[in-house]
């Protein structure tokens, strides 16, 4: 049996190293258009600041490794260019051919979306790692960058380039930065943590067009003019779908290629897994669209097992997002209070402030707790968690709670750990839980 897998990022590899592990003799091949594998695409903008030396610490493997360890083969700048039932069609430096398969999975990711305007000139996309050493070069004598995107992306690039002293600018037509992710009021937390280390944050303002004058980049918004050595657009991702198009896969409402739970797609034999697949989103109950490097590696062992005869299931998530400004650790998991607005559920919130060790023992720090509870059955909806520490761990739980559909009182008497160094005696998210009760 011979399985065909289309991408090398963390789907496509979890995918073949599962196969692997469970049927050993099955020929794994993985076709990969860079020279990159199990490649981490969240990284880049670390590699941007400084912090990581070379752009090649973002692969984890080398093609060498992944064959001599797992018996996977790994054809590296090898792009697949067409495909039909059955058989994909492939180019690589020095030749073309054609692969038939038994089993196909589509773990082709995501592609960074350009805005409709007008662009004359030309712009940075900061998304995958083999781009990355070339984006830093081109970046490395700029003195001023425009951003065009305050989402996840666009905070972390200005973060690097303000910790290389560039001046920025940021750029976002929503009135606030991570708005897909926070509501307005912690997503104000974060725009004054910017503001603080020199980010030039510019809401509001929809840019309608990206030009050259005079040796300078220009981003004309709807009211204003902006001018700086370099722009880069982070304006999100879109699933990369063309191939599931070429073989009549079916599409799902989110624009991401629909499977079931074991990872199947609409076509006997071919799977689909990761940044370019739509799941299930547990708190809602309907399809959305989760591009994060997690879901992606659980949706390939998933399609993986099940190719090689053991049934897993995919259950979905419950929209789980983390990110930082500086020392500002950012989290999210469940629904903002937009978002159960937008799907017409009533809620209750509450966002409480507090500190992250006991009064007494030094060093705490600030942390908020934002909570949306379902009005009348009480059931936990979301939550977003930001602080100087101690911030994953309690959106983790709170991540736990909503896919468990735990109601605020459960989660109030959670019998969580205690130590003064660590936490206070009412954890911040007992605290939060407490204002329901």
């Amino acid at each position: 049996m011979r399985v065909v897998i289309i991408g090398a990022g963390a789907a496509g590899m979890s995918s073949a190293s599962r196969i692997k592990r469970l049927k050993p003799e099955t020929e794994v091949i993985v076709l990969e258009e860079t020279d990159f594998i199990s490649h981490a695409p969240c990284g880049v903008p670390y590699y941007l600041e400084g912090l990581v030396e070379n752009s090649k610490m973002l692969s984890m493997f080398t093609a060498e490794e992944v064959k001599s360890e797992r018996g996977i083969e790994v054809r590296i700048n090898h792009k697949v260019v067409d495909v039909e039932h059955g058989r994909v069609f492939v180019e690589a430096r020095d030749s073309k051919y054609s692969l038939d398969y038994d089993y196909l999975v589509i773990a082709t990711g995501a592609k960074p979306k350009v805005p409709r305007m007008n662009i004359s000139t030309d712009y940075l996309l900061v998304h995958h790692p083999a781009h990355a050493e070339e984006v830093k070069n081109y970046l490395s004598n700029k003195r001023e960058v425009i951003i065009v995107g305050a989402g996840l992306v666009g905070v972390e690039v200005a973060e690097a380039m303000r910790a290389q002293g560039k001046r920025v600018i940021v750029l976002e037509f929503l009135g606030g930065v991570l708005r897909r992710m926070l509501d307005q009021d912690t997503s104000s937390l974060v725009e004054n943590e910017m503001r603080r280390s020199g980010v030039e944050l510019v809401l509001n303002e929809k840019v309608v067009e990206i030009k050259e004058e005079s040796g300078k980049k220009v981003v004309l918004t709807e009211g204003n003019k902006y001018r700086g050595d370099a722009v880069v657009i982070a304006a999100g991702v879109e699933p990369n779908t063309w191939i599931a198009r070429r073989l009549g896969i079916r599409i799902g409402e989110t624009g991401a290629i629909y499977t079931d739970e074991r990872m199947r797609t609409s076509v006997e034999n071919v799977y689909a897994a990761g940044d370019n697949v739509e799941t299930n989103h547990i708190v809602l109950g309907k399809r959305t669209y989760s591009p994060f490097g997690p879901v992606a590696n659980k949706m390939g062992y998933v399609a993986g097992a099940n190719i090689a005869g053991v049934d897993a299931k995919f259950p979905g998530v419950v929209g789980t997002a983390f990110t930082k400004y500086g020392e500002l650790q950012i989290g999210k998991t469940g629904l903002t209070e937009d978002e159960a607005k937008a799907h017409n559920i009533k809620y209750e919130s509450a966002l409480i402030k507090a500190k992250t060790r006991a009064r007494y023992y030094p060093g705490g720090k600030n942390i908020w707790v934002k909570l949306i509870v379902e009005s009348g059955s009480k059931r936990i909806l979301g939550a977003q968690v930001l602080g100087y520490e101690e911030v994953l761990g309690r959106v983790d739980l709170i991540a736990v709670a909503l896919h468990k559909r735990m109601s605020v009182e459960e989660l109030f008497y959670s019998d969580l750990a205690y130590l003064p160094a660590v936490t206070t005696v009412w954890d911040p998210v007992i605290v939060a839980a407490r204002q329901f009760l």
